[in-house]
């Protein structure tokens, strides 16, 4: 089911976690168990009927096997729990590895499953010879993994090749899906293009490279009107972008406050008394806040 009444009245959840919880994990975890149930996996991983050799089933310990080889982290059978010893008793409490590796792991079922369709009885076996049709099976997948992640606001979606995209804030992700740059500086516009992808990566790291890049191009811009002299040249740009004098004086202390936010917190140097950004939300908070600056400044100049 996909077309719950809660999204009816009140309209789907934001998808803001950035992080898979225990809970989305555990949904993951259920949903691979019960193809490799079903025989999802026999086109890939087969497990061969003892009379001729038709594909019967999957081969759990294969699956076993290429999971661990080609994750790193993941063990199997897969954890969605752990023993936690903390002296006085023993329990086990909810588990999720690492978000990236989930999401390489869900790319990895992406890519192995399909539909299995039930042929011959064995009698003999009591078992099924199966053949499969992996378009539609990778394509339940990919809409079963897509609604646990809306459901739970996970920011993340899988497209239909197969691979997983971060999902932009909403007001943000639309300009930057739309805004085209044509500042007249090609270097300019490959930093603003190259902002633009990294920042829709699913890796944090990549994102805030993303970031200090962004402010890069900001530096840039703000030598846009005249090389030789960067404080005229940004007065230029503010003079341009409002005439009204209140906003003006606005658009400058802000033009000033980022510079000093990119100066400060190892975005733009790294000196060691700087304060580095690696919380994912703060890095999408400055990531909008320049940006904004940003595409208004090219919009008065007829750049974006």
């Amino acid at each position: 089911m996909s077309d719950y009444f809660s999204d009816r009245e009140n309209g789907p959840r934001a998808r803001t976690e950035q992080f898979i919880s225990p809970v989305v994990w555990a949904g993951v975890v259920a949903t691979v168990q019960a193809l490799i149930n079903s025989g999802a996996f026999g086109l890939h991983f087969p497990e061969r009927c003892p009379d001729g050799q038709a594909i019967c089933g999957c081969d759990q310990d294969a699956i076993a096997a290429s999971v661990v080889a080609e994750m790193p982290g993941l063990t199997w059978p897969l954890e969605t729990s752990r023993l936690v010893d903390d002296s006085f008793l023993k329990q086990r409490e909810p588990f999720a590895p690492d978000t990236l590796l989930i999401l390489d792991f869900v790319e990895f079922v992406y890519a192995s499953v399909a539909k299995p369709i039930p042929g011959k009885h064995h009698d003999f076996f009591n078992h099924h010879h199966f053949t499969f049709d992996q378009p539609p099976g990778q394509e339940e997948f990919r809409a079963t993994v897509n609604r646990i992640f809306s459901r739970n606001g996970v920011a993340f979606e899988m497209l239909s090749t197969g691979r997983i995209v971060r999902v932009l804030p909403p007001v943000l992700g639309e300009e930057l899906k739309r805004t085209i740059f044509r500042t007249g500086d090609r270097t300019l516009d490959n930093m603003l293009d190259e902002c633009r992808i990294k920042f829709s990566d699913r890796n944090p790291l990549v994102r805030r490279e993303a970031l200090e890049r962004l402010w890069d191009g900001w530096e840039r811009i703000k030598s846009l009107a005249d090389p030789s002299d960067k404080k005229k040249s940004i007065k230029i740009i503010l003079d341009a972008t409002s005439a009204e004098p209140s906003l003006r004086e606005r658009l400058e202390s802000e033009a000033i406050e980022l510079t000093s936010i990119g100066n400060s917190h190892l975005i733009r140097h790294s000196e060691v008394n700087q304060v580095p950004v690696i919380d994912v939300d703060q890095v999408d908070y400055l990531f909008h806040r320049l940006f904004a600056m940003i595409q208004l400044v090219l919009r008065k100049k007829g750049a974006a």
